[in-house]
């Protein structure tokens, strides 16, 4: 089975290409970013050796979705998505904060409240509160992008003391955040989901601002089931994800996390095939539609195609 490992093409007007840990993105004629989202995983800051089929379509699709889902809220950065594992969209200055929220004590939060933290970039947690308790309201956590090493915790206050965000945009940008989480919420429920928390980037071109990026996939957003969530609270049991930590646990089942001398374990045909599957599932249970699995014979050629045509039309 074809998947997407990676990309060398060259495109009319190129003018700059990076290579992330799972996209592929082209700037062409400094005015459009063409976004190739490969089949590369990674799982603890480690890009896998194997790519997963069908991977980058399920997380493109889902983001494609949702953007126009809700683009009554905020316009975003996508002109076209000529291929199923290809977004292509306008070039905006990124803001560097990722806008975090939070529904619930979940994640880096609940490691910090564990810890006796009982603030969180600013905002006060209430005393009493169990790891994956719904919080008394949605709280906005934001990180640093960080253009070298890990992406740090910061408030709001530091945000407009540091001028990174001037207070005019910071506003908009919180009322954004909380009109997506909101429809996501909506979203979510209507599927058997709760949309536990999430992030959202924007940037800004001519003036306006854009949602940029992915938003509501696997790979940007935790879920939990919403059937059975009260009783497993009460219970003290382990919430029920929907994410790719079932990666995670493969990975740490065969003694790999990251470290320093540790191996990848080998990834079989059928595992790779099994992941592969499980990522289709997400896409299904996410969007309530049916996947179509994209035409992977020559799957480069297509996608070289697909933006080809794509670009001549713009």
């Amino acid at each position: 089975m074809d998947a997407i490992k990676e990309t060398h093409f060259q495109f009319p007007h190129q003018t700059n290409f990076y290579k992330g840990k799972v996209r592929d993105v082209y700037t062409i004629d400094n005015r459009y970013l063409a976004m190739v989202v490969t089949d590369r995983i990674s799982a603890f800051d480690v890009v896998l050796p194997e790519p997963i089929p069908y991977k980058g379509q399920v997380l493109n699709q889902i983001a494609a979705k949702f953007l126009t889902d809700t683009s009554d809220i905020v316009p975003n950065w996508v002109v076209t998505v000529p291929d199923p594992s290809v977004t292509i969209g306008r070039i905006c200055e990124p803001f560097k904060v990722e806008m975090v929220i939070r529904g619930y004590l979940a994640g880096h939060a609940a490691r910090e409240y564990t810890a006796g933290k009982r603030e969180v970039c600013g905002e006060k947690l209430p005393e009493g509160l169990k790891e994956n308790d719904k919080l008394p309201e949605p709280i906005i956590t934001p990180t640093t992008k960080a253009s070298v090493g890990h992406d740090e915790d910061i408030s709001r206050e530091q945000i407009l003391a540091r001028d990174i965000v001037s207070p005019e945009d910071y506003a908009q940008l919180e009322k954004y955040t909380k009109a997506l989480y909101q429809r996501g919420t909506e979203i979510a429920a209507k599927r058997g989901l709760i949309l536990v928390d999430t992030k959202y980037e924007f940037g800004k071109a001519d003036g306006k601002i854009y949602l940029i990026d992915e938003i509501h996939t696997p790979d940007s957003s935790r879920y939990f089931y919403k059937d059975g969530y009260e009783e497993r609270q009460k219970n003290g049991e382990p919430q029920k994800q929907l994410s790719k930590e079932f990666v995670r646990k493969w990975l740490i089942e065969n003694g790999f996390q990251g470290k320093e001398g540790q191996v990848v374990p080998q990834m079989t045909p059928e595992i790779v095939a099994s992941i592969s599957d499980r990522y289709i599932e997400l896409f299904e249970q996410i969007t309530g539609e049916k996947f179509i699995k994209g035409d992977n014979a020559r799957v480069l050629n297509r996608v070289e195609r697909a933006i080809n045509t794509a670009l001549r039309n713009l």
